[in-house]
């Protein structure tokens, strides 16, 4: 595998992972029924990195 491909699987991964940590958190939050905002809100930048680093990923990729 060229060092070019390795990045862009490793950016999708690390997206990927983000975006499901993001998804975890905001489970989690609204299982535990807490009315604090602030796991909401690392949750939703959890999401938005992930969903930019597979934007990147794809990007990098065409």
């Amino acid at each position: 595998m060229d060092p070019r491909a390795a990045r862009i699987d490793t950016l999708r991964i690390l997206g990927t992972v983000a975006v499901l940590a993001g998804l975890a958190t905001s489970l989690l939050t609204a299982a535990a029924d807490t009315s604090r905002a602030e796991p909401y809100l690392v949750a939703a930048l959890l999401v938005l990195t992930g969903v930019g680093l597979r934007i990147e990923a794809a990007v990098r990729e065409r």
